[in-house]
């Protein structure tokens, strides 16, 4: 059996290609599960994962040889071969992939809901990337909406965790949240979220979406912001307790908006690098708070500990399921198929040539 596999330069993500190795579905050992991978999504989240690969650990989930690293990304696979009890071939489950055609599992904690991958070097890598879902059991699945679920659900439940995380921090005192790369997929989620909660919050605060000039229309037409600048016009930020959450992942940019509200910054959250080629370090003297890293599997285990699965689950599919029904109004799939296409896609997001209105559903099948 032939696998495909996209793998870039860990140095340099630009430098990337198709490399093809065999796999002998007869020697797969007792205990392994081997998955073919309809489809995966990709986004600007997966450009972050690249581009931050060494200091998150994102590349030790798929390890490949020399200094090429394999982008995860999430996706749909079935299982074509199985050694192990509970885990039967033609099961669907959805997780956490490699950009690839194939993986090869070894699955521990089976239940119904799925199953952990308890492969020795996923040993100590957060277990939420390392659960698969088994989709006749899952209660955020739904058939026909496969694409825009593995487009957004995992942007989306990171928005949840930011969400969360900042109602539980009241905020740090803010009245506006300033959301960079507006138009990106987990702001949008974040925004959608904020701005549903607004009216039962005791202290609600204004979304604010910055955005380039291009993608400012479609931005204020989406309803989940307050208002929408583009990066030309900062100046029209309101001089109000604010917190930053960054999705671009841009210096100047970052350190134009700790300059230009000061006193007034009471938190700077980075979450995504979607501008990752100015991610130079950011200037000692920054004024403001740190900007610090949001690492959702840290928020997710203190809700996991203190609501228990049973009550997280439900919480995140109510609100999935309202998110959904709002983006499929206005989001429309593009489906790729095949090594050459899957490249092209690739291109497209690391150049930061998406259409905000599009999702990507690719398969190097």
């Amino acid at each position: 059996m032939k696998k495909l596999a996209l793998l870039v330069n860990k140095k340099n993500i630009a430098d990337y290609g198709i490399v093809e190795n065999s796999i002998d579905v007869n020697a797969l050992q007792h205990g392994q599960v081997l998955l073919k991978i309809d489809h995966f999504a990709f986004t600007a989240n997966n450009i972050t994962y690249a581009a931050v690969g060494d200091r998150m650990r994102y590349w030790e989930f798929f390890p490949s040889p020399d200094h090429k690293g394999c982008i995860p990304v999430w996706g749909f696979a079935d299982v074509v071969a199985s050694r192990r009890d509970g885990v039967d071939v033609g099961a669907r489950f959805y997780g956490y992939y490699p950009m690839a055609t194939h993986l090869l599992v070894e699955p521990v904690q089976i239940r119904e809901s799925g199953f952990i991958d308890g492969a020795v070097h996923r040993n100590g890598l957060a277990v939420v990337y390392n659960q698969y879902l088994r989709c006749s059991k899952d209660p955020l699945y739904q058939a026909d909406i496969e694409a825009l679920q593995m487009i957004f659900r995992p942007l989306f439940t990171t928005s949840f965790l930011l969400d969360d995380f900042l109602a539980d921090n009241d905020f740090f005192g803010a009245s506006q949240i300033i959301l960079t790369s507006a138009s990106s997929k987990t702001a949008i989620s974040l925004a959608y979220l904020l701005q549903k909660a607004k009216a039962a919050r005791v202290h609600p605060v204004e979304v604010i979406g910055l955005t380039s000039k291009g993608n400012v229309e479609f931005v204020n037409g989406l309803g989940y912001y307050d208002q929408t600048l583009d990066y030309d016009a900062l100046e029209a930020l309101a001089d109000n307790n604010s917190v930053i959450v960054d999705f671009a992942g841009n210096t100047q940019l970052i350190e134009t908006l700790h300059r230009r509200l000061a006193d007034k910054l009471t938190y700077s959250c980075m979450v995504g690098l979607s501008h990752w080629e100015d991610n130079r370090a950011l200037s000692a003297d920054l004024p403001g708070p740190k900007p610090i890293m949001f690492f959702a599997p840290s928020q997710s285990q203190k809700r996991l500990n203190e609501w228990g699965v049973k009550q997280f689950q439900s919480l995140l599919a109510q609100q999935w399921h309202s998110f959904s029904d709002s983006a499929s109004q206005w989001l429309d799939i593009e489906t790729s198929k095949g090594p050459k296409a899957a490249k092209e896609v690739y291109e497209k997001i690391l150049r930061g040539q998406a259409n905000p209105k599009t999702g990507q559903q690719v398969s190097l099948l």
